[in-house]
């Protein structure tokens, strides 16, 4: 393949992608909007018209907004790669710095940050437009600033080392290099699994122990009678930024925890947090976790590989825009472009996951009363906004949970 060859190739592939994510979101819009009018039959006594009208204005301010920054993403990508925006970095960079790694640690240090500045803007209207103008967001811009310093501080602080490693593997260990990264970035991340419960989420929020006597002693029934561990129960005060709800388990090993948001506590009864518990212990008892684990880490394998192939080809580079090859030019552009061409996975990941839903709804179900489960699930969907009629083939490349209607007919199935 010639490096024009792989332009074309490329700018064929991001046009490809850019036009179905539009016309999927153009669908959702369309479908979202047409079933508007009159709550689906299915909630016809649960949910009201005014909060399924709200639900599908949300869904459809959100989606409008979702393709501006798809076309801004499309734009930006041709920006950094064949209008030769990566390369003028890296040449400014080989300027300032004297060796290799250190030329192109800063390169990709230099387009993520202008990356990440120029989806502020994108990210301020979501946050204090549409999630305000829903009555979700329950951010300051004090908190938004120092959330963003944080990230950006921790980011440095992992992130640095981590691509340091990344690059030097790369460039000491030979052919076989991919094997080596693979390895440590396999490592890398099972070490976060460890520490984030402890160390990381206490940054950005504050957890304290669930005080309920009550709702604690029948949690750990629950848990005795599904035969799981976990190091505390604790809250998290999800209502300092924003008003939607949810609960989940972080860590591994004898660091798992319980998070229940502030939020969810106040609005579940005792029956449904804890059918809404059954079904988080469903993703470890159905080995969720070590499924999507090895899933993974098993892509990484092969993207890593394909990886090692296409840095040994003159084409790759030049084709992106790149005249002077490198290492770290190579994992830089590998991973920009990378989206483009594995977005046809979208529907196989979304399926694997909505199995998965639909697995721990069964295990919630044969731990608690189903009707507590689908209780739940109204008003968490409810309380989040979240259309109940999403365009089916919209929802089957993005959604990883099953659509409402879809979840509770399967709760209140004969079977179950």
């Amino acid at each position: 393949m010639t490096a024009t060859q792989f332009t074309l190739f490329f700018i064929a592939a991001l046009a490809l992608t850019t036009l179905t994510r539009l016309w999927l979101a153009h669908r959702h819009l369309a479908h979202v909007g047409a079933h508007r009018g009159a709550v689906p039959e299915a909630f016809h006594e649960k949910i009201s018209l005014a909060d399924h009208q709200k639900a599908a204005d949300y869904t459809s301010a959100k989606t409008r907004f979702a393709m501006l920054g798809i076309l801004f993403d499309a734009a930006l990508l041709l920006v950094f790669t064949v209008a030769g925006g990566i390369q003028f970095i890296a040449d400014l960079c080989n300027g300032w710095f004297d060796t290799p790694l250190t030329q192109g640690m800063a390169t990709i240090v230099i387009v993520l940050l202008l990356s990440s500045l120029l989806e502020v803007p994108f990210s301020l209207y979501r946050t204090f437009a549409i999630e305000a103008r829903f009555g979700f967001n329950k951010m300051t811009l004090r908190l938004y600033l120092t959330d963003a310093a944080k990230s950006l501080l921790l980011g440095a602080a992992i992130g640095l080392p981590l691509l340091f490693g990344v690059l030097w593997l790369m460039e000491r260990m030979g052919e076989y290099w991919w094997l080596y990264v693979w390895l440590a970035w396999m490592a890398f991340n099972l070490l976060i699994l460890f520490i984030y419960p402890t160390f990381i989420a206490p940054l950005f929020n504050k957890f304290t122990p669930l005080q309920d006597e009550a709702m604690k002693a029948r949690i750990a029934a629950l848990l005795g009678k599904c035969g799981f561990t976990a190091k505390g129960l604790f809250v998290m005060d999800g209502s300092k930024r924003s008003a939607h709800g949810n609960a989940y388990f972080t860590g591994f090993g004898k660091t798992k925890r319980i998070v229940f948001f502030d939020t969810l506590l106040e609005r579940l009864s005792g029956n449904e947090i804890e059918a809404v518990l059954a079904h988080e212990l469903g993703h470890f008892k159905r080995h969720h976790v070590l499924k999507r684990i090895v899933a993974t880490f098993a892509m990484s394998l092969g993207f890593l590989w394909l990886l090692g192939q296409l840095m040994q080809t003159a084409w790759f580079y030049q084709g992106l825009g790149v005249n002077t090859p490198s290492t770290a030019l190579a994992l830089l552009l590998f991973f920009m472009i990378l989206p483009v061409f594995s977005f046809l996975l979208h529907p196989l990941l979304s399926a694997y996951s909505r199995k998965h839903e639909f697995e721990a709804d069964e295990y919630a179900a044969g731990q608690t009363a189903a009707q507590d489960m689908v209780s739940a699930l109204v008003k968490l969907y409810q309380d989040n906004a979240a259309t109940l009629t999403p365009d089916p083939l919209y929802s089957k490349f993005y959604d990883s949970h099953p659509p409402a209607a879809l979840r509770i007919a399967h709760l209140q199935s004969p079977r179950l």
